[in-house]
């Protein structure tokens, strides 16, 4: 109950400061060169390739610094989905307010939700401006600033992932399970590597994630025990993971997301450039317009382009992708491939999902929670009985992630807390 009054208190100082610092601008701003990737990529993975400061949209100077926290802007080496170097960006948080838990400071990885597919969509640029603007229809917030600041009020410390493709060279691998996985574990390894800040490289640490960052932390929770071993990882939130892909094809197409296909074939095609010339044989010319279109777009422009048309429009057949996807086995393997729950995590796992999601099946949450249950991991699945509301908006998809968020913070911080963690496996 406590963690839960503590939980409202923070949310309640968020929205105040959100309130009360719209009209604040960001001070810092990347150099135009930042995301570019230096030639040589040797090295380790989390290496900081390049770092430099970040201040937040939403900030007030304060005696102990910049409230909530004082942000550094990273570039950091990372693997891509087929195991070559790559170089990520993201941000690291360092709170102004103590943390009153028990033990170290922790951090928390937080797998940002779809921001789009163009450079502009990057987290780190985004975080600088509480709202940006590319004519003609490109208008976007940093809505993970709410999840964020969560954690910067209760005294924990941030970092956030870019993702692979995202703000660097080439299309973002969007929803690629490896890729997202490396690049949410190294952005840890970046974070507890930087000098100055008030974490330790074995201090604990949460992994945060809703729906593409769902699929991301779930990805990087199995992966972890073989990726990254030497990470003190305590739990981790996967909040509506698209586990399976194929699944989710079929929901979001012809809903107010039926764009962000366009993101996930564009960035199989960035993974596999085999399947470049197999996808472009199957679309007709407005299929084509679309790919290239929302390779430079955030998710509200292409929800306003894309949003209600089905997949249909774009092949040559007309038949929808789900149903070419089924004929092309080089296509359905590189979507099998994505598939989250065939390895156990190591960290206990707090599962949510909407029983009336209408972008990403109910039914995969449930069945990762599942698989990882029969593999012996320690999980925690708790549905959202959310009634339909506006079915294909996305509203049944967004609003789990709020109204979860104080059973998610509390699961965590119970993780900080060394408590043991509850598992229902079985019970759902």
């Amino acid at each position: 109950m406590g963690i839960t009054r503590r939980w409202i208190g923070a949310a309640a100082t968020a929205a105040a400061l959100t309130g009360a610092m719209l009209a604040t601008p960001a001070t810092a701003s990347a150099d135009a060169n930042f995301y570019d990737p230096p030639l040589d990529l040797v090295g380790a993975s989390g290496d900081v390739l390049r770092s430099g400061p970040s201040d937040l949209s939403i900030r007030v100077p304060s005696p102990q610094g910049v409230f909530p926290a004082q942000g550094t802007r990273l570039l950091y080496r990372s693997l891509d989905a087929t195991g070559e170097p790559s170089a990520v960006g993201g941000t690291y948080l360092e709170p102004s307010l103590p943390w009153n838990g028990p033990g170290p400071r922790p951090l928390v990885a937080i797998a940002p939700g779809t921001q789009g597919q163009g450079d502009q969509c990057a987290p780190s640029k985004q975080l600088n401006s509480l709202v940006s603007y590319t004519p003609p229809l490109d208008l976007f917030t940093e809505y993970e600033l709410l999840s964020i600041n969560t954690m910067l009020l209760q005294g924990i410390a941030v970092v956030v992932t870019d993702y692979d493709g995202l703000g660097t060279p080439g299309h973002h691998t969007y929803v690629n399970r490896l890729a997202e996985a490396h690049a949410v574990l190294d952005a840890v390894r970046a974070a507890q590597s930087l000098p100055a800040t008030s974490i330790t490289p074995d201090g604990p640490v949460g992994l945060w994630g809703y729906s593409q960052g769902g699929g991301a932390v779930a990805a990087a929770a199995e992966l972890q025990p073989t990726y990254a071993p030497e990470l003190n990882v305590v739990g981790a939130y996967a909040g509506a993971p698209p586990a399976d892909l194929e699944a989710t094809l079929s929901q979001v197409d012809g809903t107010a997301l039926t764009g962000v296909i366009g993101y996930t074939i564009n960035g199989l095609g960035e993974a596999y450039p085999e399947l470049r010339d197999l996808v472009d044989a199957e679309v007709n010319d407005r299929g084509r317009e679309m790919l290239h279109s929302v390779a430079n777009q955030c998710a509200p422009e292409t929800i306003f382009r894309y949003g209600f048309q089905r997949t249909s429009d774009y092949t040559r057949t007309g038949e929808p992708l789900s149903v070419v996807v089924d004929r092309l086995p080089e296509a359905k393997d590189a979507i099998a491939a994505q598939r989250i729950g065939r390895l156990q995590p190591s960290v206990p796992v707090l599962v949510q999902h909407g029983t009336m999601d209408d972008i990403v099946p109910y039914g995969q949450g449930r069945q990762l929670a599942a698989d990882w249950c029969a593999l012996g991991a320690t999980v925690q699945f708790s549905p959202n009985t959310t009634p339909p509301v506006l079915p294909g908006l996305a509203v049944n998809h967004a609003l789990p992630l709020v109204a979860g968020m104080p059973e998610a913070v509390a699961y965590l911080n119970d993780r900080f807390a060394n408590r043991p963690a509850p598992s229902n496996c079985g019970a759902f």
